[in-house]
């Protein structure tokens, strides 16, 4: 038998067993795991930023038990099976494919990332939006809607008349704080919606963008707090001046 086949029946197994013997996995619903798989998904998405393969692997198997669980709970209910969750995805992606299991010819990515929009509309979708998560962090969901509106052709023609949006929405932004208006949160929204519309345009994830600059100031900071701490002083009694010192320094590693 094939080894994958082998490791996910073993798996499928050992849910079983501590579904009737673990005090801990008897107890759980989907609703107390949800917020555990939420962060198994973040730690997932910290190796994937870090490329740390051997953490990878870790955190899909960590996932990959989330998603067992769920479905024996899902059968528990006489909801579904895990045949019906593997089975069902297998038939979404062959409808999905028709490029490759029917006759329709496309050139590229992007032509398969169009008609995939499309096909979800005539399956019943109401907006090419609802497909969008409203529980996703805000500028995940912004990147999201914008490549989702692409897939019908809701765009921009050239990344030059982006950016020109952007400094639109910059000066709008700078009006609003100057007069002191009760627009400039409305503003800075657009400003941020703007800059990740541009993003998409140069090929930048605004997200793994934002978190590997998040990561960065992470460790300027740490190792300014480590080098104060050497000297014996507080940082909040240290000038700015001082603290450029190191903070430059940390730059140079």
């Amino acid at each position: 038998m094939d080894e994958r086949l082998v490791a996910f029946k073993r798996l499928l197994d050992i849910m079983d067993d501590l579904r009737e013997k673990c005090p801990w996995d008897m107890k759980q619903t989907m609703e107390s795991l949800r917020h555990l798989t939420i962060e198994e998904t973040y730690e997932l998405s910290d190796s994937i930023i870090d490329n740390d393969l051997p953490e990878i692997k870790k955190e899909l198997g960590d996932l990959m038990l989330h998603l067992v669980f769920y479905a024996k709970i899902g059968s528990e209910k006489n909801a579904f099976t895990m045949s019906d969750v593997l089975n069902g995805i297998c038939e979404k992606l062959i409808s999905r494919h028709p490029h490759i299991y029917g006759d329709v010819v496309v050139t590229d990515a992007e032509e398969v990332k169009a008609n995939w929009e499309k096909l979800k509309l005539k399956e019943g979708n109401e907006s090419v939006l609802s497909g969008v998560p409203r529980s996703l962090p805000s500028l995940v969901k912004a990147s999201r809607i914008q490549d989702k509106a692409k897939g019908v052709g809701f765009d921009w023609e050239r990344k030059e008349q982006v950016w020109e949006k952007v400094e639109e929405e910059i000066h709008e932004f700078k009006v609003e704080v100057e007069k002191g208006s009760d627009k400039i949160e409305d503003e800075f929204g657009d400003v941020l919606f703007s800059l990740i519309n541009y993003a998409r345009f140069i090929d930048v994830n605004p997200d793994d963008a934002l978190e590997r600059t998040n990561k960065k100031f992470i460790k300027r900071f740490q190792y300014l707090e480590s080098e104060a701490k050497k000297m014996g002083k507080e940082l909040s009694a240290m000038s700015l001046d001082e603290m450029d010192v190191y903070w430059n320094k940390a730059k140079e590693l």
